[in-house]
This record gives structure tokens, C-alpha cells and sequence, in this order.
């Protein structure tokens, strides 16, 4: 018999019929009540056993862990807890689960800290708290390609390995065949790159905007969703070295709508979740619920999981300044009484999460977009503005994490942006292709970069970046 999902099952009417699950147990009482889960919901099936009429050599292997097919009869469930139940009729041991090697693993039925299932990422899966957060991943994601399959744009698989630096940064994962112990030399001792595969120096991507920038000049508007790599010696919890980016890219559209934009792709992916995994999100709402109650007052979530994600669906975003802003933290009691851990004392600061949160949390109570950065913490490639020190710049703030997304409307013109490029020191023959962009047909066009990794955080209410994808990456650490 085909087999059915748990979560068809836990919603079904079609009582006293037979039907087939499979999973990995979960619990066992009473050698009777088995509770299965197979992923396709948090909540388990409960398998109510005839253990007078089962070999016990059956009964000793259903362990937890164990992995295990069931045959038997729908029926609305006398317990409390469950609304249906499967009556068992046949079982089947198909992966067996030794209870000795278990109980060394996370699949014990204990509490364990968040560290310790990240030593065995390879099966926290099984658990709540991550099957949820991996569930809701997958809906985030489905969401955004849905999102943009809607309005028109085009999906744009960009370089993994590229030999330009879209940032500027230099923190970027170098990609080589040579032997490094007998890599081939300059005269001067320099490493020659010419004799490597590509025949230059090469790197793992850190956005794919400068080409998905190519793209949208010719397909009109285009996104990007792929992984993206940062050689930041950060072991912070907001920092990944692998982690995945969503980059679209506008033709004929200003830093106004690309706004907008961004605004409507936000709440449309919030929204997804919302409506398509309120019992994951519920479960990891209690979570945090439990969690915050051993924490200081001050440090607890300021409003429920899914109250914060209908507060981003449900308000307009607060467009304001970077100017304005400055003006509103400098008079603020946390700037005067000196709490903030950087005082702002003049325009010009690179404002860190702590002003963000102020802006959102305290001061406008709803989420906030900045625009107009100061031009000198901004990238090249951010139009200048008339006054000649601000650029087009824009970033979303949200509650509890401060920036999510972070975009501008690009420099369109050839000369303004080779000064700008000349004065930032980035390489005019490495970028040849993109200043052609300016050459031929060049036009007003914008778009914007948000990190998934920070997205899921946000939705799940999960704290460490790490416990957001499956296998994360950062100093020191590439197990699995």
C-alpha cells in the first residue's frame, strides 16, 4: 500500500479507512502508543499498538530513532492530545536504531543546548526545533521564487567563481588548482597566476549583483538566489562563510521603486509563511517564550514570533533620511545619557544595530527604510547624489535585528562612476564589462541585496545564524 503523509493524516476525515505511514519513532509508551513523525509536519502520528499481538522481537526494535512503516485504521482518537490515530494492524521495522548508541546522540529525549546539536548537524533535523526552522526555510525560499515568477522577472544563475570583488571588501575565498606547497613563482616571489586554471587570480563570489546588474539591462528585471562566500575572520552569531543571497536587479527604476520593491517582495514572503506554517511557527514561538523567561527583561523578545511578522505585513514601512536619522539619535536619551555602546556625535557615522533597533523598536514603532547614506561608507557603484557627498543608498530596519536588506540605485553615468572607482581604488581593466553597461544604452536602474540566512532568523525566531541552515559554515568549522 502507497503510504501517506502524517500531515494529510493528522487532518484527515476518512475515518475507518486503511492507510500506510512511515517514519522514525519518536516516543514509545506503554509498549502501545508509538508516536511517528516522518517531517511533512512538528506534529506526530499516534500509532496505537496491539503489543498482546506482537512478537516481541518486533517490540524491542521499535526504539527511538528507529525508522518504521505502519498499516492500519483511521480513527478519531479517545486521547488527549491528538484528534486522530492510526490503529495498527501491521508494522514493519525498516531501519533499526540501537538505544545504547542513542542515548549519545541528540535523538535522546532530553533538552539539549543549541551548541550541542550543532556538533551533530547531521541529525538535529530530527528534531522540533529544527525540523521547524528547515521547514519554514523551505517556504521562505519557495516564496521568494514565487514572488518573483509573479511580477516578471527573470531568475539569473550568476558566477560562483568571478575575478572582481562586487564589495570591495577583499575578505574573499581564493579558487586555485596549483599545489600549494609548489605553486608557480614570479621573479619577484609573487605567485603567478597566469599559469593557474583560469589564468588569473580567482575568487568564490560575494554577491552577484555587478553581472545580475548586465542581465537586468537586457531582460529588464532579473533576481538572483544562490550561495555567496565571506573570508571574515567573524565567529560572531550574525556572521557565515557560505550563506545565500537574493539580488534583483531593475531597468528604468529609481531608488523610490526600488523601495517599494522591496517592501512589497518582504511582505509577500512573510505573509507565505504566515499563512503556510502556523504550527511550526507556533511551536517556535513557545520557544521563545520559554527561552526569554530565564533572561533579563531587557534582553526578552519584544513582541511574540508571529505578532512581529504580522507587524511587518500588517504596517507601512517608515521612509526616513539617513540625515533625519542622525538628527534623531544624536537627541535621543539613550545618545545623551551615553547607553548606546557608539555614541553618535556628528553626520557622517556608520550606524551599528543598536541605532537601527532604536529607530525601528522606539522612536517610529514600525519598520524603517534609511536613504541617502553619506557617500564615503557606501560602495562605488551607489548613484551620487546633487550634493555631491550622499548616494542613492537604501537599507530596511527591523525589529530585533536592524538591517535586513540593503540596496541603492545605481550609478548610471560612465564619468561619474569611473571617479568614483579611481577614488576607491577598484581596477577599471578588471571591471572593462561593467563600465560597458554605461556605454551602451546605459539607463536609470536599481536593486537590492537581502541575505536569506538573515531572513530565516528573523522568521523563526531563532538568535544564532548557525541554526538556520543546515550545515553552516565559519572559522574553523567546515564539518559535515
Amino acid at each position: 500500500m502507497k503510504h501517506t503523509k502524517i500531515a494529510e493524516l493528522l487532518k484527515s476525515d476518512h475515518f475507518l479507512q486503511d492507510f500506510t505511514a512511515k517514519g522514525w519513532v519518536r516516543a514509545f509508551r506503554s509498549n502501545r502508543f508509538i508516536a511517528l513523525n516522518d517531517g511533512s509536519t512538528i506534529n506526530n502520528l499516534q500509532c496505537v499498538l496491539d503489543f498482546e499481538n506482537t512478537p516481541e522481537e518486533i517490540l524491542n526494535e521499535i526504539n527511538i530513532g528507529a525508522a518504521i512503516s505502519v498499516t492500519g485504521t483511521l480513527k478519531e482518537s479517545e486521547g488527549k492530545g491528538q484528534r486522530v490515530e492510526i490503529e495498527v494492524k501491521n508494522i514493519e521495522i525498516l531501519g533499526k536504531a540501537n538505544p545504547e548508541e542513542v542515548k549519545k546522540t541528540i535523538l535522546s529525549p532530553k533538552r539539549h543546548t543549541l551548541e550541542k546539536l550543532r556538533e551533530q548537524a547531521h541529525l538535529r533535523v530530527r528534531t522540533n526545533t529544527f525540523s521547524a526552522v528547515m521547514r519554514v526555510r523551505s517556504q521562505l525560499s519557495f516564496a521568494v521564487h514565487q514572488y518573483f515568477n509573479q511580477n516578471g522577472f527573470n531568475y539569473v544563475n550568476t558566477p560562483i567563481i568571478t575575478g572582481s570583488d562586487a564589495e570591495g571588501a577583499g575578505e574573499m575565498f581564493k579558487v586555485t588548482n596549483f599545489d600549494l606547497n609548489n605553486a608557480p613563482k614570479n621573479e619577484d616571489g609573487s605567485i603567478n597566476y597566469k599559469e593557474d586554471f583560469f589564468g588569473k587570480e580567482a575568487n568564490l563570489t560575494v554577491s552577484g549583483q555587478l553581472e545580475g546588474e548586465t542581465y537586468a539591462l537586457g531582460l529588464g528585471q532579473i533576481y538572483t538566489f544562490g550561495p555567496t562566500f565571506r573570508a571574515e575572520n567573524s565567529n560572531t552569531s550574525r556572521h557565515l562563510a557560505e550563506f545565500w543571497m537574493i539580488e534583483p536587479e531593475v531597468a528604468f527604476c529609481d531608488l523610490d521603486g526600488n523601495m517599494d520593491l522591496a517592501e512589497d517582495f518582504i511582505k509577500h514572503v512573510i505573509n507565505h509563511v504566515l499563512e503556510n506554517c502556523d504550527d511550526d511557527l507556533a511551536f517556535l514561538e513557545d520557544r521563545v517564550i520559554q527561552e526569554d523567561k530565564s533572561k533579563p527583561q531587557a534582553d526578552r523578545a519584544p513582541m511574540a514570533l508571529r505578532e512581529k511578522l504580522r507587524f511587518i505585513v500588517d504596517n507601512n514601512f517608515k521612509r526616513v533620511s539617513y540625515t533625519e536619522a542622525i538628527d534623531i539619535l544624536k537627541n535621543s536619551k539613550p545618545n545623551k545619557k551615553k547607553k548606546f555602546n557608539y555614541i553618535i556625535e556628528e553626520w557622517g557615522a556608520d550606524l551599528q544595530s543598536e541605532h537601527e533597533r532604536y529607530l525601528v523598536e522606539k522612536h517610529f514603532n514600525c519598520p524603517v527604510i534609511l536613504f541617502d547614506y553619506p557617500a564615503n561608507i557606501k560602495a562605488f557603484y551607489m548613484r551620487l547624489n546633487e550634493d555631491g557627498k550622499t548616494v542613492r543608498a537604501m537599507d530596511i530596519l527591523f525589529p530585533g535585528i536592524g538591517e535586513i536588506v540593503g540596496g541603492s540605485q545605481r550609478e548610471e553615468r560612465l564619468d561619474v562612476l569611473q571617479t568614483k572607482m579611481q577614488e576607491l581604488g577598484v581596477d577599471e581593466k578588471e571591471l572593462w564589462w561593467y563600465l560597458d553597461t554605461r556605454r551602451f544604452g546605459t539607463c536609470v536602474h536599481s536593486g537590492f541585496g537581502l541575505g536569506f540566512e538573515r531572513l530565516v532568523l528573523f522568521a523563526t525566531g531563532m538568535t544564532n545564524i548557525r541554526d538556520v541552515i543546515p550545515y553552516p559554515r565559519t572559522p574553523k568549522n567546515a564539518e559535515f
